[in-house]
């Protein structure tokens, strides 16, 4: 698991108020206001694919203002929210999607509007015409294909899907504008859970039905964006790992160092449907688009090619859905404004979270609170990965997002070090590229190893230079143990082999150095400071 994402103050407030939009309503005795819903704002040229489904259908062929499209998956996001930006130019309507996460072409300028103003009700209405719409579809395709994947239990991989997808597409649009699409069973596969203790279940639903979960999400979420909590992080634009990260450091340097290390126990395969639905349909009052979301959480799983669970089942949403991760915030979102309530710093990156307290009868307090939302919830708190920990402790430690958070035993300094299983897994991946009896050169060896090396670095740049110089002496043993193969010796690389090829031996052929990446990390900003 997009890429990452935690915290804002807990006196910050939801941005904007909420209210109802559409241009029809299926309940009773709400005012609605309607509103332009079609999303045919402005056009622009739709070529290939695009352009094709567009002239079967030229009543909705207008594209977005522009063709532009807000990007807002990229880390290191503003924690504050911005204000609001009246979409009175160029350069404000794109300040709107982009505030919002919305996508040109499916929200249009006064859905944002409404979005940021609010009206009464605060549900929303007939938003099923937008997830069925061409343009909705095909962007959610593209984004499908972009991402590629495997094929599911109709065995149609992305690239087979691609050549008849003008077709496809249209077949889909009908069955949701009819209601009589129904999402295939997902297909399960199990992978290896982080530091190779035991496996996980991943879903793996079809290239079509990922193309409805892109789609459904991209209409739906804005709605929810505007109302989830700051300290929040997993899975949502603009956000990341790193986010939360620097939120969790900031805490610990504030004197917030009692810490509960929560772990939900199952928590995607125990989410409550019931409950769940309850949720959404706070926000949404769209009958097919609430039927929709339903039959996704519904779907049947495949294993095997034999069907292990039915279409009947109450509880979970298969790890590996597009829609999924979307869902679990929702679920979560109240957990989050009840901490906020109460006054404690919680960071959270979906069913991963730390609560950081300034004493240990608050992170009790906290664990009551905890507790029982959790059991009102319908879902259950691991009892042995769930504890308090107090950071004011010599060699006090908890793991949060593949970093250890740890009390420094030398200097007393709390610090990031590489989590135990983390570094586990990234040895694993490295094992196989430098076994002793490899025939390939060692230029060929450090060339593959480098971009490894990079993604190491690209996520634990912030660790403790202690972990980055073991992980970056543990390749160089690696290779020198291939060279003593080679030079006919047996066993691992030891005491001579070091002053054989030491250090810069390796680094004079381009072996890429974590620790020389931070050192050169942190020159580059000193000498940014003294510009």
């Amino acid at each position: 698991m997009s890429n990452e994402i935690h915290a804002r103050r807990a006196s910050e407030a939801v941005c904007g108020n909420d209210g109802v939009f559409g241009d029809g309503m299926s309940g009773k005795g709400s005012t609605v206001n309607t509103g332009d819903l079609s999303g045919q704002e402005g056009a622009s040229p739709l070529t290939g694919v695009r352009a094709a489904i567009v002239a079967l259908n030229p009543g909705n062929s207008g594209g977005a203002k522009g063709g532009r499209k807000a990007d807002a998956s990229k880390e290191g996001a503003r924690e504050e929210s911005c204000p609001s930006v009246p979409a009175t130019d160029k350069q404000g309507q794109e300040d709107l999607w982009i505030k919002h996460r919305a996508k040109h072409g499916v929200w249009t300028e006064k859905m944002l509007e409404a979005l940021a103003n609010g009206v009464k009700g605060r549900v929303w209405f007939s938003l099923m015409d937008k997830v069925c719409a061409e343009r909705t579809l095909l962007m959610a395709w593209e984004q499908v294909q972009s991402n590629a994947g495997a094929c599911g239990v109709d065995g149609i991989s992305v690239k087979h899907f691609g050549k008849d997808s003008l077709n496809r597409l249209l077949a889909v649009k009908e069955q949701l504008r009819q209601g009589s699409y129904v999402p295939s069973a997902v297909k399960r596969v199990w992978i290896p859970k982080a530091g190779g203790a035991g496996k996980r279940p991943l879903g793996i639903p079809t290239v079509r039905d990922r193309v409805v979960q892109t789609a459904l999400k991209m209409v739906i979420e804005p709605i929810f964006e505007h109302e989830f909590a700051p300290h929040s992080y997993g899975f949502r634009p603009g956000r990341g790992c790193k986010d939360a990260l620097r939120r969790v450091d900031r805490l610990l340097k504030g004197g917030l160092v009692h810490v509960v290390d929560v772990d939900i126990k199952g928590y995607f395969d125990s989410i409550p449907h019931g409950r769940l639905l309850e949720l959404v349909k706070e926000r949404i009052c769209d009958g097919k688009v609430l039927g929709l979301v339903e039959s996704m959480l519904k779907q049947g799983v495949m294993e095997q090619m034999e069907e292990v669970e039915g279409s009947g089942v109450e509880q979970g949403t298969p790890q590996g859905g597009v829609i999924s991760p979307l869902l679990a915030n929702i679920y979560l979102n109240p957990l989050d404004w009840l901490m906020s309530q109460k006054g404690l710093e919680m960071v959270r990156y979906a069913d991963d979270m730390v609560i950081l307290c300034e004493s240990a009868t608050k992170a009790q307090e906290a664990y009551k609170i905890l507790r029982e939302w959790m059991t009102q919830a319908g879902l259950e708190l691991h009892p042995q990965k769930t504890k308090l920990v107090d950071m004011g402790q010599p060699k006090a430690s908890f793991e949060f997002l593949g970093y250890q958070f740890k009390r420094s035993g030398h200097d007393g300094r709390i610090k990031r070090y590489i989590r135990p299983r983390s570094l586990k897994k990234v040895k694993r991946r490295i094992k196989p590229m430098t076994k002793r009896a490899n025939a390939k050169s060692l230029n060929t060896i450090i060339a593959r190893l480098n971009p490894v090396l990079r993604g190491v670095y690209g996520y634990f740049a912030q660790a403790a230079e202690a972990s980055l110089e073991a992980l970056d002496g543990w390749v160089r043993g690696r290779l020198r143990s291939i060279l003593r193969h080679r030079s006919k010796r047996d066993g691992r690389a030891r005491g001579k082999d070091h002053q054989r090829w030491p250090n810069h031996y390796f680094e004079e052929l381009g072996l890429y150095s974590l620790i020389g990446a931070q050192e050169e990390a942190c020159a580059s900003l000193r000498r940014g400071a003294n510009c």
